[in-house]
């Protein structure tokens, strides 16, 4: 057990900024092609050739923009102005409105399509450097992204958002996010993504419109995407929100269940509110009984036959401090600042390279950090982690304060 809030928030202070912001400002500058480099192996090796993902750079903009509205250093602020130029410069269709998917190593558009999730994330990392600088121009930005998501994206007929369409934003078949996804219409994950991109924004900008697809996208998944019980997200659906997948993601299940409360507070619905309550305190104890092991670590998938794997990845491990302390803000329940405390002990013992920085991709049912996963790559970026410090600073602060 960690002896007392105020000790906390100095281990997550010292991870935050002296780990994984610092990591990502000396380790993955692109000094010669500009932005970022699209990949960095465990041992610090660069892959020249990585093309460069849309995810990453908006994560990247995400996390320093954060940053520096929390903290006001100039060098947060340079790193989010260096994400959001190369967005602006390399990732923007100027044609056809959107963003790409993929750039290669020069910054040339290597994969068109419009994927959703991608979109949103835009959206995120653009709110959230509004959010800190005020430019008009980046919320001008932002908004646009938002009308071309509404436009194109949204289902009329069945609510939701369909995963990809094709760089002119037609009808495509080639749908999944990556290769181990679903090639299906609808996803849980672009969903969440999509909720915590249009939280973000209005947060920053109370706009009608984006108020009810708020309100609406939380009555969504409330309705079609968690399922009967309440406990787990349904992963792959078709347009009509037939079920595809029998798998669960603990990782997603622990961080859907405080990002959905982040999106009802930030609304300020009362009755949603009180059903999203419910709703993540059932998720969270459903991680709690299923998804954990006894070292405190968070499995990454199960389906009805059990374990998927016994590797445990670094975002569930994340995600899991804040949604279990989540559950304990709404419950009271120590069980979940327990299990909170016991997450973060893992990622501090197991996920963090103590040596090298950042954090592994993930380790294996030995402890052994997978040697062939990367510290960057298109997927492994500065967001879960970092947003896990921020969130945990700020709700232990809150604790604090409500204690005195």
């Amino acid at each position: 057990m960690i002896n007392s809030p105020e000790l906390w928030i100095t281990q997550l202070e010292d991870e935050l900024q002296g780990n994984i912001l610092s990591f990502w400002m000396k380790q993955t500058k692109d000094k010669i092609n500009g932005g970022f480099v699209g990949e960095i192996d465990n041992q610090l090796n660069t892959s020249p050739d990585a093309e460069k993902s849309l995810v990453l750079n908006a994560r990247i903009l995400w996390s320093f923009a954060s940053a520096y509205r929390i903290y006001g250093k100039t060098e947060y602020l340079a790193m989010a102005e260096r994400a959001y130029a190369y967005l602006m410069d390399h990732f923007i269709d100027k044609e056809y409105g959107g963003l790409y998917w993929m750039v290669d190593v020069e910054g040339k558009p290597a994969q068109e399509k419009k994927q959703i999730y991608g979109q949103a994330f835009a959206i995120y990392a653009l709110a959230e450097f509004y959010h800190a600088t005020e430019r008009s121009e980046v919320l001008d930005e932002a908004i646009q992204l938002f009308q071309l998501v509404e436009k194109y994206g949204y289902d009329s007929i069945y609510k939701g958002y369909v995963e990809a369409l094709s760089r002119e934003w037609q009808i495509t078949d080639n749908l999944s996010l990556s290769s181990k996804d679903m090639n299906e219409k609808k996803s849980m994950n672009t969903h969440l993504h999509v909720l915590e991109a249009y939280t973000g924004l209005f947060r920053v900008w109370k706009s009608k419109e984006l108020e009810s697809k708020l309100a609406e996208l939380i009555e969504t998944m409330l309705d079609h995407i968690i399922d009967k019980e309440g406990k787990h997200f349904h992963l792959f659906l078709d347009e009509a929100w037939t079920v595809k997948s029998d798998i669960i993601s603990y990782g997603h299940d622990i961080e859907g269940s405080w990002l959905l409360v982040e999106a009802a507070e930030t609304l300020g619905h009362e009755e949603l509110l009180h059903r999203v309550h419910t709703v993540a305190i059932s998720m969270a104890e459903a991680v709690l009984a299923e998804g954990i092991d006894n070292d405190g670590g968070i499995w990454n998938e199960a389906d009805t036959n059990g374990l998927l794997s016994k590797e445990k990845d670094w975002w569930p491990q994340a995600e899991a401090v804040v949604g279990f302390y989540n559950a304990y803000q709404l419950t009271g329940d120590s069980k979940f600042n327990e299990a909170a405390q016991a997450s973060w002990t893992f990622i501090d013992k197991y996920m963090v390279d103590h040596q090298l920085g950042e954090w592994y991709w993930s380790v294996d049912e030995n402890y052994q950090p997978l040697a062939h996963a990367p510290k960057v790559s298109a997927w492994k970026c500065p967001y879960h982690n970092s947003r896990a410090c921020f969130e945990m600073i700020a709700r232990l602060k809150s604790t604090i304060k409500e204690t005195v």
